[in-house]
């Protein structure tokens, strides 16, 4: 059946809404050894955005609208009613049993399915499902994130998921381009229920007018947002001993070289490619460079090394770019301190002659653990996920829960769906930290080294020729392994 008939019949799915989960971190359940998540933590290990309805209010009506939107699944006998997930947050909803998240009650209305919850915090969550699969306890599905592939398949913790789904299909159209990023020897190796964009550019709509510039989101609807015009801008907006800075942040790094189409590290015909010595990311990594040179980088020494987002709402910083989550939350705590009639994001500048508009992005989902028990029960649940994503009218309800909750104005609204549908399109993905902690550490972790370097006065030649054997024989190793790997 095509999209277009799975949009439409699920429509009736927005009226059995609640309450709505916002992008549903862990919550309750996200908490570490030590209690809590990290900021940086808390963007990776969000579940997806999920309608809770009360099951036990259903009118005739709204039990329709859920059969209707079962008929979209796959008609199959799931004989192992159970899937296991290994998580420090549950799938399930709370204790009280009266809120249903729509997937999961299509899972159970279509095929009788259930979730069993393991719990593991952040920190151990490798460790423990490390037990668990060598312990034979058949847990299914396991938190798909920046740590787990390909290194997971060299590890022995996930197999491919290429025999339970029809990729092809058009169920899996909007997440096909983030699958085929976790394709590796021509197996898919992650379930991936959403794609959305890792990272945007912040902006105050008052600075701009303020001084007289055009608006980036103008300027990108216009095909001219592109690295000349982000220059330019901070060009003229910086001026120390006015108190008038530039780019800040903790995360700009990433992102700018990434909107070349680059990594450092990628997936090539299924094995990993080192693209230190590329034109694209030298190219890239050279315009970062310019930017420190031109003192268009916020100077954090001169704040005892800590960022000031909080200029930006007093229009004393131009830009910041960060991870969309920095605006999920009440603005009387946005750290960008920006008022939420004049908060702004618009997608990474790419290159003026870019041909794609590349989006630094993440993949949302999950990966199949090795000796799983029930691993077709896993394609169908996120199967459901993909169904329940598709409906508008429950869009319409996030969008609401967005105003109300996070005071988000129609055009934030607007160029955060845009900015997702950019990373959706053309998704890029660094692989360096799927493939070990001592390749991440040498290329992306230090905040001023490796692939950072160049935004924080070293130039590009000099770190790629420091690195680069290093590297390329890291990845090498790593290539063996896998290709190894049966």
């Amino acid at each position: 059946m095509n999209s277009k008939t799975i949009k439409r019949t699920l429509a009736g799915l927005s009226a059995l809404t609640m309450a709505v989960s916002m992008t549903a971190c862990a919550g309750g359940n996200s908490q570490g050894s030590e209690g809590g998540t990290t900021a940086a933590q808390t963007a990776e290990t969000t579940a997806p955005a999920t309608v809770a309805i009360n099951t036990a209010t259903l009118s005739q009506e709204e039990e329709a609208a859920v059969d209707s939107a079962s008929s979209m699944l796959r008609d199959v006998e799931l004989e192992d009613k159970e899937i296991k997930w290994l998580c420090h947050w549950d799938l399930n909803p709370d204790s009280t049993g009266k809120s249903i998240p729509v997937p999961l009650s299509l899972f159970q209305s279509k095929y009788d399915g259930e979730i069993t919850w393991y719990p593991t915090t952040w920190n151990t969550r490798y460790s423990d499902l490390s037990t668990y699969v060598l312990g034979g306890e058949g847990i299914d599905f396991f938190q798909r994130d920046e740590s787990s592939l390909p290194k997971g398949i060299v590890s022995g913790m996930f197999s491919p998921i290429d025999d339970y789904i029809d990729i092809d299909s058009d169920l899996y159209d909007g997440v096909r381009a983030g699958m085929d990023l976790y394709s590796f020897k021509g197996k898919h190796y992650a379930f991936v229920n959403d794609v959305t964009a890792d990272a945007a550019v912040i902006y105050s709509a008052k600075t701009i007018d303020e001084n007289g510039y055009d608006d980036p989101w103008e300027l990108y609807k216009e095909g001219k947002w592109n690295w000349d015009t982000f220059t330019k801008m901070l060009e003229d907006f910086c001026d120390p001993e006015a108190e008038q800075y530039g780019l800040d942040g903790w995360w700009s790094e990433k992102p700018l070289y990434l909107s070349a189409g680059t990594p450092a590290v990628s997936s090539v015909d299924g094995l990993l490619q080192v693209n230190l010595r590329d034109a694209n990311l030298e190219k890239a990594q050279n315009w970062m460079y310019s930017l420190w040179t031109k003192g268009l980088v916020f100077d954090k020494s001169l704040f005892d090394w800590s960022i000031q987002t909080h200029f930006m709402g007093e229009g004393k910083e131009l830009f910041f770019i960060c991870g969309t989550w920095t605006l999920m939350a009440d603005p009387s705590t946005w750290e960008c301190g920006i008022a939420p009639e004049d908060a702004r994001w618009v997608p990474i500048p790419c290159p003026a002659d870019a041909e794609e508009i590349y989006q630094p992005a993440t993949a949302g989902g999950y990966c199949l653990c090795k000796g799983a028990s029930n691993p077709l029960g896993v394609a169908l649940y996120v199967e459901c996920e993909l169904v329940a994503g598709l409906d508008e009218e429950t869009k319409a309800v996030n969008r609401q829960k967005q105003k109300d909750d996070y005071q988000w104005s129609d055009i934030l609204i607007e160029q955060l769906e845009e900015i997702n549908k950019q990373a959706k399109e053309h998704p890029i993905v660094e692989m360096a930290d799927g493939v070990s902690s001592d390749l991440s550490s040498l290329l992306t972790y230090a905040d001023t080294e490796g692939i950072k370097a160049s935004m924080h006065g070293t130039d590009w030649p000099t770190t790629r020729d420091t690195m680069n054997d290093t590297v390329v024989t890291m990845v090498d190793e790593f290539n063996a392994e896998l290709s190894a790997v049966e």
